[in-house]
Parts: C-alpha cells; structure tokens; sequence
C-alpha cells in the first residue's frame, strides 16, 4: 500500500512541475515581428533577376523568413499600389535592424535602388 501512495505522490509531484514549466515557457515566448516591404518597380523582371535572390539570401541569412509575397489584392478598400508587397518574420525589432545594416543587405539594395522604390514598416506580432 505503501508503494502505491508513493508512486501516486510522486506523479502528481511531477505533473504540477511540468505544469508550471509548461506555463512559464509560455510566459517566456515572444510574438514575433513582422516586416512588410511595399516594392514599385517598373522592371519586375530584372528586379526578380538581379535584386530578390540577393536580398533573399540576406534575410535567411540573418535569420528572418519570408512568409508571403506577391501583389496585394484588395478585400475592402484600395490595395496597396506597389507591384509587390512582401512579409517577413522576424524574431525582434534588433534583428530587423541588424539585417537592414548588413554588408550582404546593403550590397542588395545597391542594386534594389536603381529597380524599385521601396516602403517598409514592422508590426509587432500577437501572442498565441
């Protein structure tokens, strides 16, 4: 009788530590951040061509991801008006800024620049 009152003691033990760290891993998790970039551009192609692939490499590189992209299409109201709007997510607002001042980022946007005009802005994620 003894073992049983043992082993049941034991797993409650457990199960309310588990519980607490399961909560306060919770509790720990940041939303991410989102950065959406809003690219005009008259030459699509050579923008597909000679900027995304850089510019690409440079934000997995950096550790965000992209997790949508193309031409916005409209629910209610006007689209935006750039050929392409893209999202990333990222893990904070330092990891954009460290990115966007990258050696391999810059180098991209030399070459962005001269293609696109570009209109960014980050948006805090919600927690889950």
């Amino acid at each position: 009788m003894k073992t049983y009152v043992t082993v049941s003691a034991a797993m409650l033990v457990g199960m309310a530590i588990g519980g607490f760290a399961v909560q306060g891993l919770h509790a720990q998790a940041k939303p991410p951040i989102y950065y959406v970039a809003e690219i005009d551009t008259a030459n699509l192609d050579a923008y597909m061509k000679d900027y995304a692939p850089l510019a690409q490499a440079s934000i997995k590189a950096a550790g965000g991801r992209i997790v949508a992209g193309g031409q916005a299409k409209a629910v209610e109201g006007e689209p935006p008006k750039a050929a392409r709007v893209v999202i990333q997510v990222w893990d904070n607002e330092e990891q954009i800024q460290k990115w966007r001042s990258s050696a391999d980022y810059k180098k991209a946007r030399e070459i962005g620049d001269k293609l696109a005009k570009f209109r960014s802005y980050s948006l805090a994620g919600v927690a889950q």
